[in-house]
């Protein structure tokens, strides 16, 4: 897998936390570097240590599966991608007002969106990727854009939340589609 197609990856899993870190901006009436800073770290951890998890559990599976393990990745990356999709258009204007900065609520933000990561880690188990470029690759994507998602949700409110997950959505099931095309056409 080329390094593109890792920060492609990247860029789409730090979606579900961009978004939540603009709805964390939105929520907090006075951001401060320190809250951004925070925020951004939880995500970019959590973010970056699911795929890796993922990595070795699909390692595990790899040998028993190997023939079939491109179709394991793009169904993975089309149900993450279509679930995406699928949460952006059902979450519009339903949301509860959690306080983003608790320790309690960031960790289960930062659990819930890195979810994903770990499906995500699983595919790429099966391809030729180095885990742990992956690793630091999606969770410093992660960490800058859910820093800067907390600023964005500041200034600009609930404009680009929802758009932001359904191309996240879209990106991934491509993906999914070229290791599925490299595997069995080419």
């Amino acid at each position: 897998m080329s390094t593109v197609s890792v920060l492609l990856i990247a860029v789409a899993l730090a979606m579900d936390s961009f978004a939540v870190s603009i709805s964390s901006g939105i929520a907090i009436s006075r951001v401060r570097i320190r809250h951004a800073l925070l925020i951004a770290s939880f995500f970019g951890l959590f973010q970056g240590l699911m795929p890796f998890a993922g990595w070795h559990a699909g390692q595990g599976l790899k040998h028993m599966i190997a023939d079939w393990d491109h179709w394991i990745a793009f169904l993975l990356l089309l149900a993450v991608g279509v679930k995406m999709i699928y949460d952006a258009s059902r979450t519009r204007g339903s949301e509860k007002k959690l306080d983003p900065l608790n320790i309690g609520t960031l960790f289960v933000l930062a659990l819930a969106t890195s979810i994903d990561a770990l499906a995500v880690g699983i595919a790429l188990s099966f391809s030729d990727v180095g885990i742990i470029l992956a690793v630091i690759a999606i969770g410093a994507v992660t960490f800058i854009m859910s820093f800067f998602g907390t600023y964005v949700g500041a200034m600009f409110g609930h404009l680009l939340e929802e758009k932001i997950e359904v191309a996240a959505g879209i990106l991934l099931i491509g993906i999914g589609f070229k290791i599925l095309l490299q595997h069995t056409l080419w």
